[in-house]
């Protein structure tokens, strides 16, 4: 990426990582912004809401702002290329969601996930959730960026709470099952599934083999629930997309990137499946259920 581009992330845990480099906003000048992420079916609603804040900021596509989405269909190795790609067309600004395409983008060296408030709240909800557990595994893919430092938060987070973990590498959708089957081999009460593309892509299958191998498990998209998921804990994404249209809308206006300060998400959301706690037979504590934002019956 070259130093004339802007580059923009959201990153695990909530962050917005503050860009590198842009121009000053010209009269009459449409600009264009890339924007790179698996499928426009991944977060649907927070696509929504960036497009969104940009209309409430003045920014019309096709008037004033054209944005080349690039969709990698769960092919990562897709990144480079639309990277280069993006470059080529002289674009004004990246947005990359999450830290595996941010390594893409080669700027993301000024990008630091925060996740350890987060993890250790989403470890404490399922010990809450599951009175006397003692060993939870934690299932993270070594291609996310974020997820290596991620663990490292999880595990003072464990310790802190008493809790032993067992951390599982997945790489692939055909790792799940063995991972699965480790857990239960190993004896952990329930597991927490790191956020990453490959695993939002695979809700369906994760929420299947939770039930199948009756595993409790917790998450951070609400997706992931949805999706027949047990827990999940997270930032709004919606509210952190809209913000996202904030930070745009500054940047091509000429505000200068070097001070616009990282932001943490600000709203977060509690969700819990009781069709899958009744499908696993757990009995979620009313001190629990009544911390939830939304109770998916």
């Amino acid at each position: 990426m070259t130093s004339r581009r802007t580059f923009l992330a959201t990153v695990l845990g909530g962050s917005l990582a503050a860009p590198l480099a842009t121009r000053a906003q010209r009269a009459g000048k449409v600009y264009r912004i890339g924007f790179v992420w698996d499928t426009p079916a991944v977060w649907p609603h927070a696509l929504e809401a960036f497009r969104q804040g940009l209309r409430e900021l003045g920014w019309i596509e096709g008037q004033n702002i054209v944005i080349e989405y690039r969709w990698t269909e769960g092919h990562f190795d897709r990144l480079a290329g639309f990277m280069a790609e993006l470059v080529r067309l002289k674009v004004d600004l990246i947005v990359a969601p999450t830290s595996i395409y941010t390594g893409a983008a080669k700027q993301a060296t000024s990008t630091i996930p925060i996740m350890s408030e987060t993890m250790t709240k989403s470890l404490e909800l399922l010990q809450a959730t599951i009175p006397g557990l003692t060993r939870v595994a934690v299932i993270w893919d070594p291609a996310t960026p974020s997820h290596a430092p991620g663990l490292k938060a999880i595990e003072a987070a464990g310790g802190t709470l008493g809790l032993r973990l067992q951390t599982l590498a997945v790489r692939s959708a055909a790792e799940l099952d063995g991972a699965f089957s480790a857990i239960v081999r190993e004896g952990a009460g329930a597991a927490l599934v790191l956020s990453t593309p490959l695993f939002i892509g695979e809700a369906k299958q994760l929420a299947k083999l939770a039930l199948t191998y009756k595993v409790p498990t917790m998450f951070g998209p609400r997706e992931h629930v949805e999706a027949g998921g047990l827990l999940s804990y997270g930032p709004d994404r919606s509210d952190l997309y809209r913000r996202a249209a904030g930070y745009v809308d500054k940047i091509l206006k000429g505000a200068n990137p070097a001070d616009l300060p990282v932001q943490q998400a600000t709203k977060f959301e509690f969700v819990i499946n009781l069709t899958t706690a009744r499908t696993l037979g757990l009995t979620i504590p009313q001190s629990v259920l009544v911390r939830a934002d939304e109770v998916l019956q």
